[in-house]
């Protein structure tokens, strides 16, 4: 077993080495182990200077004229071009706006009308697309949105594992959504080989990246990923119910069927017109005003990503290293079968987070929070550990251990 004093000494060496260390001071950030940016991310200490030039001169000086001279209209399609590399895609894919829920909605629902529009499996005749893949594991949100839609097109639901998908596709398959990460183990599935799969039975991929945008590479483009979205409060770190996004491939666009059509997705959206005519491009996801506020707090949070050229290999290099070096210090710490990884050991399958299933969890993970070590905790048994590679290092990790072991001896 490792002393302290040695896993210490090893923390501080791999921060001095560390190429993304300068980032942490680009947050705010206090004496507290935050190791809970998989459910929201820290404050980008220039956000609020540019929240306030939002309100006080874009909203308090120039008013309505702000829907055009500070770029207020534009916003949505605009950050979506800023959040597009940091998860493999092209410009003009990503649009900004509204909750993760109600675009997962839209995406599923339009994923099955195309699947339909389709026909069977040759293209025509054949069995009607009438079934939903779901992921049985799922953040519960996903699940009743798949069931709604699933009412609402007149599907069954199906819920599976992400590894039962390929077994369970069929003729009758018209959509999957999957979660890229497992919210509760961090488990990474794979989506190069499972969005593969969907489409070699004729189906459409709808993937939530909540837990992955922003902690590791993604390659919507290059897997050919149908349809996609993800929040921004976690590891893009743009606020307490920032708003999310939907990303749409290229050559879909034109036969996306929103569910939610709005005038701001209207071809004319001042056109005022009783007939809906959907724009062209990402912009056919929008629905109604955007929440500029937040919209505009966001897009101050993704400077942190340009302004240092921080890339997402670099960041998902310093997360399997954070997370290996949490696992040792909890191995060394922590008594023999107090606690139990339920991440995957192996790099492939894990994201940016380690759960620890442990039989008092909730009341373990309160007097961690008490001794300034910030996770969270998932029912009934699980500690879960976020690691954000922009601001959390290999001291905070090393000390998380300790307090934690500290915690389940005394």
């Amino acid at each position: 077993m490792s002393e302290p004093t040695s896993l210490a000494g090893e923390a501080e060496r791999l921060d001095a080495a560390d190429p993304l260390a300068a980032v942490r001071e680009r947050f705010v950030l206090d004496d507290v182990t935050y190791l809970d940016g998989n459910s929201l991310g820290a404050l980008p200490a220039h956000v609020p200077a540019r929240v306030a030039d939002v309100v006080r001169r874009q909203w308090g000086d120039l008013r309505i004229r702000s829907w055009e001279e500070s770029g207020w209209w534009t916003a949505p399609e605009r950050i979506g071009d800023r959040i597009a590399p940091l998860v493999g895609a092209g410009a003009g894919q990503v649009v900004v706006g509204d909750s993760t829920s109600v675009n997962v909605f839209k995406a599923l629902v339009a994923a099955v009308r195309m699947a339909q529009e389709d026909g069977g499996t040759d293209g025509g005749a054949g069995p009607v697309r009438d079934e939903i893949l779901v992921d049985a594991t799922t953040f519960p949100t996903d699940g009743y949105i798949a069931e709604s839609a699933a009412r609402m097109t007149g599907c069954a639901l199906r819920p599976v594992t992400p590894a039962e998908v390929p077994g369970a596709l069929g003729d009758r398959t018209a959509a999957v959504l999957l979660n890229h990460v497992d919210y509760r183990t961090g488990r990474l599935h794979d989506l190069p080989a499972l969005t593969a799969a969907v489409h070699a039975a004729g189906a459409y991929a709808v993937w939530d990246l909540c837990h992955s945008a922003g902690a590791l590479p993604v390659g919507l483009d290059e897997h050919g990923v149908d349809l996609a979205v993800g929040c921004t409060y976690k590891y893009l770190n743009g606020g307490p119910g920032s708003p999310a996004y939907l990303y749409v491939r290229r050559d879909l666009q034109p036969r996306f069927d929103s569910p939610l059509p709005g005038w701001n997705s209207h071809a004319e959206p001042f056109g005022m017109r009783s007939e809906y005519a959907p724009a062209s491009g990402a912009v056919r996801g929008r629905v109604g005003t955007p929440d500029i506020l937040s919209l505009l707090a966001l897009e101050a949070a993704l400077d942190v990503w340009d302004e240092g050229g921080v890339s997402v290999a670099a960041v998902r290099e310093k997360s399997l290293a954070l997370t290996d070096f949490f696992l040792r210090c909890v191995g060394a710490y922590v008594p023999d079968g107090r606690v139990e990884s339920v991440t995957p050991a192996a790099h492939a399958e894990r994201g940016s987070q380690v759960a620890l299933r442990c039989d008092d969890a909730g009341e373990v993970m309160k007097r961690l929070i008490e001794r300034g070590v910030v996770g969270d905790y998932r029912a009934p048994d699980v500690l879960r550990f976020g690691f954000t590679p922009l601001y959390v290092g290999f001291a905070d990790v090393e000390r998380a251990a300790r307090v934690l072991a500290r915690t389940l001896t005394g």
